[in-house]
């Protein structure tokens, strides 16, 4: 089986700023969770048969009592806002495994998500749908991957290496050092990603260093790994079964009117059928 995590709080983004380039700032009050839902709708009905949503129910985390600048909701559109409760509730209609973080953030779900799916020996592949670069650190050879939207590419071990000269475990460290301006935290004055990549080559893990490298940046550098280092102990599920699409619940059809979508249900009643079909025609049933 293939196990596909989704960064909800991204996919909200991506469609509420389409539709607001679209529409000229006029779009629907819903038209970003209607999008979202869509999506997932359509990775279903392409195949997907586990999956799993963690949003940002609260744009604030740990790491905003580690780092005063963390980033924080502050600044983002209301109406964009307004519509992270609506999108969680609509995916739980919809018969989607959803989790929306508080005290931890989307990503830490996807990392722990991702965590716990990959003891399970039956999953082949774990497919995390988020362009972040802090979610590359969980990427494991093939088997877990980060895919990435927008530019259509799927990034492996190999593509870790390439896109950023380090391995994925290493991540935390390189970000550390080049910072994170979506995450609110500077990185380190004048080591650009060249030179974070050839330190991290040289020496490994930040904590390795000698104390010259760094100087007085070290504690600072150190920080800054905390902060980019993702949780992976979120307890989500305990079996990726629970993250198997079985179709939308009987309360989606009532969900779909208050979106004003109300022929949305019947998508979701079209893709079960699909997979169903194409489960039934596999070989060896």
């Amino acid at each position: 089986m293939v196990v596909h995590l989704i960064d909800g709080t991204y996919e909200l983004f991506r469609h509420f700023y389409g539709l607001q380039r679209r529409s000229g700032g006029k779009g629907h009050r819903f038209g970003a969770v209607v999008g979202v839902l869509n999506t997932v709708l359509r990775m279903i009905a392409d195949g997907a048969t586990h999956v799993g949503v963690a949003t940002d129910h609260v744009i604030e985390s740990f790491r905003n009592q580690l780092w005063s600048e963390y980033k924080t909701g502050d600044g983002v559109d209301r109406a964009l806002l307004a519509q992270f409760t609506p999108l969680e509730d609509s995916l739980r209609a919809m018969g989607v495994a959803v989790w929306p973080m508080i005290e931890l953030e989307a990503d830490d779900a996807l990392a722990s998500a991702a965590e716990i799916a990959s003891r399970d020996a039956r999953v082949e592949q774990i497919c995390i749908w988020t362009p972040d670069k802090d979610l590359a650190q969980c990427v494991r050879g093939d088997r877990v991957v980060q895919v990435d939207r927008r530019t259509n590419v799927v990034r492996d071990a190999s593509g870790v290496r390439t896109k950023f000269g380090v391995d994925p475990e290493f991540i935390p460290d390189y970000l550390a050092l080049v910072g994170d301006a979506a995450d609110g935290y500077p990185g380190i004055k004048g080591i650009g990603a060249k030179g974070a990549a050839a330190l991290v080559a040289r020496y490994g893990k930040i904590e390795r260093f000698p104390k010259n490298v760094l100087g007085e940046n070290r504690n600072r550098a150190l920080l800054f790994k905390q902060l980019a280092t993702l949780r992976t102990d979120a307890k989500l599920f305990a079996n990726v079964d629970e993250l198997e699409w079985r179709g939308p619940t009987a309360a989606f059809p009532g969900v779909c009117e208050q979106l004003g979508v109300p022929e949305l249900w019947r998508k979701a009643d079209g893709a079960l059928d699909a997979g169903r079909s194409r489960r039934y025609t596999q070989p060896n049933g």
